[in-house]
């Protein structure tokens, strides 16, 4: 029998414009493939979507801790989705720890699909519940859907002779196949996809099937009132082509092969396993029929130092891997700053300094990208701020180390590589190509080579080894400005400083003026980010404009050098807002280089902002007011450093 805790009014309409959805377990009960599969459904009925994967920390907690929740929220419907929502409108809870651990989150009045037959006494305990808050009256705020997922789940398989294990682990596509009924899903699809993941074991196909179905026709037949209800979402207006589901792991790894091809390169990969950055490896080693060679090296220095060694070959060295291994890499990166050799460097930020949480999203890598490395040694930075984004990021860095000769950094974060959204596929001969050329000829006065003379941009010449005559020094230690000879004087040190810099500085010279993402080019107040806050923002500055409020969002890729005209464009406000998931350090570089009163908004929760924490942050600027900044006010959230509560819109 079914427990309802009823609710004057149902979170979820019959026909709303978006529902956010979060599906809830232990990190063996498939929350992340239940959440893929509903995306794909998604995707087939032409809704806009974005999702959020969240992974426990631990690779295998104890079942049933609140150590091991694995999360997975998808933010789907008929308007244009720019983030996997704030608070969700339905949770799906498997067991007692997948409750607590997420049921915070839910909107009041939200709808709670609980599996009673994981609610036992041990589970309980270990979700340090005295009682089962399904009886006690303390989700009263909320709409309760309790039933037994687990024994149906095992009726539905049983004339497929699984064992209990096997059985009970169909229970994610009993869960799917409810979801899929509730929002008016087809399960063809899901089918033919259980059919081609199971070819081999064509039972275990059928159990699934099978319990896909169940929980279909549960919904169909099981009568259970205003709590459960089909649910209906138009599909989404779109640009007519193309599109394909992507995750910003593949999306970095489809952008940085195109970046090769439209250089004219074969492309090294070098890279060691750590997360959230392997993805892009997992990506890569299926394209080898783009010239891709792929390195799975013994350690994070090795990585890099193949990855430079390929580029010193001519080819495209590329490495990737997060904070702690980006730090392991920084005396190679010092290397490929000083040989002037092209490399793009992929950082997928997580959380915290060390081990940190390697599971969870944040920005905090900026000074490192910037400013973490021996010596003044300049590099340029971009980061992407959406899945889709990260594609033309990847194809910019590659543009950037090769036309200049450099490393470049490409910024993502955990949040951007797992999430998942829409992407319309490019034409690819909408993309300029920029070849590279080698030097095959000695380029100084009589004869002479000069390995390190410049070109307009500053950038030296890519000579191959191995061609004839062209014979060079090159490594770590300081050189002569033309010949490439090492020379420690102190003219040959400040000559050689002063042309890397000039050169990376150079590189805002071939980058786009900075835009205004939405809003006026100036006003009372900017919201300035970088990175995946890009979504939060846009919704929340699209609310206070509804609102009649007076505020822009600006949202800058190039973070280093950054765009030439956006110390003016900054100048044009009263007042700059500046949210990021750190403690406020792009906020300082804004004000290092523009001497602007930049203002902090920091959260280093491990979790994205919502856009109801930015929307509150911009309200305290105006007074209540539409359109009057509230003078020299700072948002009370702007100076507090450690991570802001989280606000439910």
């Amino acid at each position: 029998m079914a427990s309802l805790v009823a609710e004057p009014e149902v979170t979820v309409s019959n026909h709303p414009e978006a529902v956010v959805v979060r599906f809830a377990g232990d990190s063996g009960d498939g929350m992340q493939l239940t959440g893929g599969q509903f995306t794909l459904s998604s995707a087939l009925a032409g809704n806009d979507f974005a999702t959020f994967p969240d992974f426990p920390a631990e690779i295998r907690a104890p079942q049933g801790t609140l150590f091991g929740v694995s999360a997975f929220q998808i933010n789907f419907g008929s308007t244009d989705i720019e983030t996997a929502g704030d608070a969700p409108d339905v949770l799906v809870a498997m067991n007692p720890a997948a409750l607590k651990t997420n049921v915070d989150a839910l909107k009041p009045g939200g709808l709670i699909i609980a599996d009673t037959g994981e609610f036992t006494k041990r589970n309980l305990d270990k979700a340090k519940y005295e009682v089962s808050p399904i009886d006690d009256g303390s989700l009263a705020k909320w709409q309760v859907l309790a039933f037994d997922i687990s024994a149906l789940t095992m009726e539905s398989v049983k004339p497929y002779g699984l064992g209990n294990k096997e059985a009970l682990r169909c229970k994610n596509m009993w869960t799917l196949g409810l979801a899929l009924w509730m929002f008016d899903r087809e399960r063809e699809p899901l089918i033919d996809w259980l059919k081609a993941k199971f070819v081999k074991q064509p039972v275990l196909a059928d159990a699934n099937i099978a319990a896909l179905n169940a929980g279909h026709a549960y919904g169909e037949t099981a009568e259970l009132g205003g709590q459960l209800h089909k649910v209906h979402v138009d599909p989404a207006a779109a640009k007519a082509g193309l599109y394909r589901t992507i995750t910003g792991a593949e999306s970095v790894a489809l952008g940085l092969v195109a970046g090769a091809q439209l250089a004219g390169l074969e492309m090294f990969f070098g890279g060691y396993p750590i997360t959230p950055a392997s993805s892009i490896l997992h990506s890569l080693v299926r394209l080898k029929e783009f010239g891709v060679t792929t390195f799975q090296a013994e350690d994070e220095i090795a990585a890099i130092g193949a990855a430079i060694g390929a580029s010193y070959a001519g080819k495209l060295g590329v490495t990737s891997s997060s904070g702690p291994g980006i730090a392991l890499k920084t005396e190679a990166m010092g290397l490929a700053v000083m040989t002037e050799l092209p490399l793009v460097i992929v950082n997928s930020q997580r959380g915290g300094p060390s081990t940190g949480l390697p599971t969870k999203t944040e920005q905090s890598d900026l000074y490192q990208a910037i400013y973490g490395r021996n010596g003044d040694t300049p590099i340029p930075v971009v980061a992407a701020c959406s899945p889709s984004d990260a594609f033309d990021c990847a194809i910019e860095a590659c543009r950037i180390a090769t036309q200049y000769m450099t490393p470049v950094i490409l910024l993502t974060d955990g949040y951007i590589a797992n999430a998942a959204e829409p992407w319309l596929v490019p034409d690819p001969a909408s993309y300029a190509p920029f070849p590279v050329t080698f030097l095959t000829e000695r380029n100084g006065p009589d004869g002479t080579l000069l390995p390190y003379a410049r070109d307009a941009k500053g950038a030296r010449p890519w000579i191959k080894p191995g061609t004839p005559g062209l014979t060079h020094r090159i490594g770590g230690i300081e050189k002569n400005p033309g010949t490439g000879n090492l020379d420690y004087s102190p003219a040959a040190h400040q000559t050689m400083t002063d042309a890397r810099k000039a050169k990376i500085d150079g590189v805002a010279n071939s980058i786009p003026a900075q835009e205004v993402a939405l809003g006026e080019t100036s006003g009372k107040l900017a919201v300035v980010g970088w990175g995946s806050s890009f979504g939060p923002i846009h919704q929340a500055v699209r609310r206070a404009r509804a609102k009649g409020m007076d505020v822009s969002h600006i949202h800058v890729r190039h973070v280093w050098p950054l765009p030439a005209n956006l110390g003016d464009l900054l100048r044009g406000f009263d007042k700059i807002l500046v949210p990021e998931m750190n403690t406020g350090q792009f906020k300082t570089v804004l004000r290092d280089q523009f001497l602007v009163d930049a203002q902090p908004l920091n959260k280093t929760s491990g979790q994205p902002f919502t856009i109801a924490e930015i929307e509150a942050a911009i309200a305290t600027y105006f007074d209540g007011q539409p359109g009057n900044a509230g003078g020299d006010e700072v948002p009370p959230n702007a100076q507090q450093l450690p991570s802001i509560k989280a606000v439910n819109p």
